[in-house]
């Protein structure tokens, strides 16, 4: 659980730099690493756990 949380933190940051860059291109492509690093760890909160056997 702490892992998701670290990446949706690292994506925040990730998405604030690119919201600042916003009217360059490289801009909107760092804003949509970003969501989507958020996204990811979002959808990783609620997957369940695998155990080893």
């Amino acid at each position: 659980m702490a892992t998701s949380w670290v990446v949706v933190a690292i994506g925040i940051v990730v998405s604030l730099i690119g919201w600042f860059m916003t009217p360059n291109a490289w801009g909107y492509g760092i804003l949509g690493f970003g969501l989507a690093w958020i996204v990811l760890g979002i959808l990783d909160m609620f997957r369940s756990p695998v155990r080893a056997r």
